[in-house]
C-alpha cells in the first residue's frame, strides 16, 4: 500500500499535468444544466428509476455539508467543503442529525444547526437529446444524471 507522502506526490504530478485547475473528476455524467446562459435551453428525456420499488422516476437526495479550515499540514490551506450522505436516506439513524437535533433547542446554536442540518435535492436520469452546452466532452455513456434542488423541483 503506498504511504500518504506518495498519494500526496501522485496527487500534486496529475495536478501540474492538468495545468493546475481543480476538476471534480468522475464519469462526467452529472449534467451541469446550471451553466446554461440566459435565453439558452437544453432538452432532455427523462428515464424510468431502476429501482422497481420506487414510484417515481426520481430519487430524493439528502445530503450534509461539512465545512473544514483547510487540510491539515497543506502550506496553502484553503476552506474545504465536504458533503455526505445523510444516513437518514437509507432508513438508518444518522450520528451528524442526532447531535444538531439538540441545537435547535438552543437559539444560539440554531443558526449553526441550520448550516449542517441536511439539504435534499432529487436524482433523475435521462438522455440530453438537444445539449445548449458547449461541453468540451460528452461522457461515453449517454445517460446523465441530474441533480434538482427543490427550486426547481418543489415536492408538496
Amino acid at each position: 500500500m503506498a504511504t500518504l507522502a506518495e498519494i500526496r506526490a501522485k496527487l500534486k504530478e496529475a495536478e501540474s499535468r492538468t495545468g493546475g485547475s481543480q476538476s471534480s473528476g468522475g464519469d462526467n455524467a452529472i449534467y451541469p444544466f446550471w451553466n446554461l446562459k440566459e435565453g439558452e435551453q437544453s432538452t432532455v428525456r427523462f428515464l424510468p428509476d431502476g429501482d422497481d420499488t420506487n414510484t417515481f422516476f426520481w430519487k430524493e437526495r439528502l445530503m450534509i455539508k461539512l465545512p473544514f479550515a483547510g487540510v491539515k499540514g497543506e502550506t496553502d490551506s484553503r476552506p474545504v467543503q465536504v458533503q455526505i450522505p445523510c444516513m437518514e436516506m437509507y432508513g438508518e439513524s444518522c450520528a451528524i442529525l442526532n447531535e444538531v437535533r439538540g441545537w435547535f433547542k438552543d437559539p444560539t446554536l440554531e443558526d449553526m444547526g441550520r448550516k449542517y442540518w441536511k439539504k435534499r435535492s432529487y436524482v433523475f436520469q435521462g438522455f440530453v437529446t438537444e445539449n445548449g452546452l458547449a461541453e468540451d466532452g460528452t461522457p461515453e455513456n449517454p445517460i446523465r444524471r441530474f441533480i434538482i434542488g427543490p427550486q426547481i423541483f418543489p415536492t408538496y
